[in-house]
C-alpha cells in the first residue's frame, strides 16, 4: 500500500501512470474492432511497420522528438496497409500471408537503418533503440499531453462512428447495402488502429504493442455478448493492465513497465478465460456437469416409472 501511495505522489510516476492508463483505454477501445474483424495481427503488423517511420524521422531531422517519430511511424504504418491492401487485390495471396510479408519487409528495413544510426557520427542517437522493447519510463509532460489528445480522439471518434463501426465489424455486405461508404468507413479504421499502435510504441514498444490491442478485447469478449459493453471493458481491463504494470515497475527499479503492463493484461486474459460468466472454462463446466445431472435424474425418473408401469401389469 505504501508503494502505491508513493507512486501516486512521485510526479514522474504520475506521468507515467497516466500515459500508460491513455494507452491501455484507446488500445483496448479500438482493438475491440480489430479483433470483431479478424484482424488480430494488424496490430502487429503495423507495430512493426513504424520502426522504419521512426529511423527516417530522426535521420531527417537528427532530433529525438516524439511529435516527429509519431509522424514518421505513422507513415509508415499507412504504407504499411496500403500495402497489404495492394498485395491482396491484386494477387491471389490471403490477407494473413500478406500481413506475413509487409512485416518482415519493414522490420528489416528499420532495423536496417537502426543499425546504420548507430555506427552514424549522430550525437544524440542513443536510447533510439528503445523503441524496439519500449521504455515507459522516459515519458514526460508532453508526451502524455500527446498521448491525452490521441486518446481523446479515438474514443469521441470510436462513440460517434459505433453503429458505422459495429455495422461493418458483423455485416460488411449488409452495411454497403444500406449505403453505408464502407470502403471509408473500413481504412478510417484502419487509421486508427495504426495512430494507437503508433502512440503506444515508447511504453511497450514495436514487439509487445499488439497484445495491449488484442488482449484486452479478448478478455471483455468472455464477461459480455453486448458489442457496447464489451467495448466499455476492453478499454478499461487496458486500463488496469496500465495501473498494474505501472504500480509493479515502480516497486522495483529493473522491471520495466511496457511489459509488465502486457503481462497483467495477459492475467486478465487468464481470469476471464477461467471464470468468464458464460463462456469461461469454470462456466462451461459447470453447465456440463448441470446438464449431466439434470440427464440423469431424468433418466431415473423415467426407469422408475418404467418399474411403476411393470409392476401395475
Amino acid at each position: 500500500m505504501q508503494s502505491l501511495l508513493d507512486m501516486m505522489t512521485d510526479p514522474n510516476s504520475q506521468w507515467i501512470l497516466l500515459g500508460c492508463v491513455l494507452l491501455g483505454l484507446c488500445s483496448g477501445v479500438i482493438g475491440c474492432f480489430a479483433y470483431l474483424r479478424k484482424q488480430s495481427l494488424m496490430g502487429d503488423t503495423l507495430a512493426h511497420s513504424a520502426l522504419p517511420g521512426i529511423c527516417i524521422a530522426f535521420m531527417l531531422t537528427g532530433t529525438k522528438s516524439i511529435l516527429l517519430f509519431l509522424i514518421g511511424a505513422g507513415i509508415s504504418g499507412l504504407l504499411a496497409t496500403f500495402g497489404i491492401s495492394w498485395i491482396t487485390r491484386y494477387s491471389r495471396i490471403k490477407s494473413d500471408a500478406a500481413m506475413g510479408i509487409v512485416l518482415s519487409s519493414f522490420f528489416g528495413l528499420g532495423i536496417v537503418l537502426l543499425t546504420q544510426i548507430q555506427h552514424s557520427d549522430y550525437g544524440n542517437q542513443s536510447g533510439l533503440d528503445k523503441f524496439l522493447f519500449g521504455q515507459a519510463a522516459s515519458m514526460i509532460g508532453s508526451d502524455v499531453q500527446t498521448m491525452l489528445i490521441v486518446c481523446a480522439f479515438i474514443v469521441i471518434a470510436c462513440t460517434l462512428l459505433f453503429k458505422e463501426f459495429k455495422l461493418i465489424s458483423f455485416d460488411p455486405g449488409f452495411a454497403r447495402g444500406l449505403g453505408f461508404p464502407v470502403g471509408v468507413l473500413e481504412q478510417l479504421l484502419m487509421f486508427f488502429i495504426v495512430v494507437a499502435v503508433v502512440v503506444g510504441i515508447q511504453a511497450v514498444g514495436v514487439v509487445l504493442v499488439a497484445a495491449l490491442l488484442i488482449t484486452p478485447a479478448v478478455s471483455a469478449r468472455y464477461w459480455t455478448d453486448r458489442l457496447g459493453i464489451m467495448v466499455v471493458m476492453s478499454g478499461l481491463f487496458g486500463a488496469l493492465a496500465g495501473v498494474v504494470g505501472t504500480w509493479l515497475s515502480s516497486t522495483t527499479a529493473s522491471l520495466p513497465t511496457g511489459p509488465i503492463s502486457v503481462l497483467a493484461s495477459t492475467l486478465l486474459f487468464i481470469v476471464s478465460l477461467l471464470f468468464g460468466p458464460r463462456r469461461g472454462l469454470l462456466a462451461k463446466r459447470i453447465v456440463r456437469s448441470r446438464a449431466r445431472q439434470t440427464l440423469m435424474e431424468e433418466q431415473k425418473s423415467r426407469m422408475r416409472d418404467l418399474v411403476k408401469e411393470g409392476s401395475s401389469l
